[in-house]
């Protein structure tokens, strides 16, 4: 019988992340959409994989996890099952006491929007091409992370959620600041089906004859629920190009997950 290799937990190098200018001046806030370096995982999951259902041995993943924690400097992280839908989740006290527990992993109920008011709670999305959608209001000092995938765009999940933190926990969307991960890029956006799996107001954002702008997507869907445009920041980062640094689906099949994390301090 073949068992699975052990993590052999060395001294856990400086992990990579991508973040944002304006989302690093939030006193308080600690944020980064994390590179696929500096973990445990073997290929084809190499090496910070981040996702636990996906073929990876759940030691490596338990550890990759424990890294980004300690790097951010967090208490836990939460994460749930991303099922490409719009469903938005408060990360509250009365969540954190009902959510399944994994070392200091808090498992939520499948969802692609987490919300929290909480200090020492960090929002993970696992994404590999679709992208995080960092929300964040200083003045009321809530932070959202949103899974957006092409799905999840036909959705207007970002503007969803802009409303529920409006609707919910009085943010003024005004107020809020947005930045937009290293995700599916214009160039690589490849839609052959795109009369049947995109509306026809898609088109204002066709690249090329089959190639969407999905970055220029989110941007008109937070403006339309009314963040500022000058609060709003895209990676411009098109993670099929750079699959050197990040996971990519679309590049790579059978891969890992990058962590896109934000939270604040405790």
């Amino acid at each position: 019988m073949t068992t699975r290799p052990e993590p052999c937990n060395p001294p856990s190098p400086s992990l990579e992340r991508h973040v944002f200018p304006g989302l690093s001046r939030v006193p308080g806030l600690v944020h980064g959409i994390f590179k696929r370096h500096g973990g445990v995982s073997l290929p084809p999951y190499a090496a910070l994989n981040v996702a636990w259902d996906n073929g990876d041995n759940p030691r490596f993943v338990h550890e990759n996890l424990s890294r980004i924690e300690k790097d951010l400097g967090l208490d836990c992280l939460a994460a749930g099952r991303q099922v490409h839908g719009d469903r938005i989740l408060l990360v509250d006290e009365n969540a954190l006491g009902r959510a399944e527990t994994r070392g200091h992993l808090v498992i939520t109920p499948p969802g692609d929007a987490l919300v929290t008011r909480l200090r020492g709670v960090g929002l993970l999305i696992k994404i590999a091409d679709c992208q995080a959608v960092f929300l964040v209001d200083p003045v009321q000092n809530v932070v959202a992370n949103v899974h957006c995938g092409w799905r999840g765009s036909v959705q207007e999940l970002p503007a969803k959620v802009v409303r529920f933190l409006r609707d919910r926990l009085g943010c003024r969307p005004e107020d809020l600041l947005a930045a937009v991960s290293p995700s599916l890029g214009p160039c690589c956006a490849e839609f052959r089906n795109y009369r049947t799996e995109l509306p026809a107001s898609f088109a204002a954002y066709q690249a090329a004859p089959l190639h969407f702008d999905f970055w220029a997507v989110t941007r008109g869907q937070l403006e339309e629920a009314g963040v500022r445009s000058d609060r709003i920041e895209i990676a411009q980062v098109c993670t099929v190009c750079e699959s050197r640094d990040y996971f990519s689906y679309r590049g790579e099949k059978v891969t890992g997950r990058n962590a896109a994390v934000i939270g604040w301090q405790a």
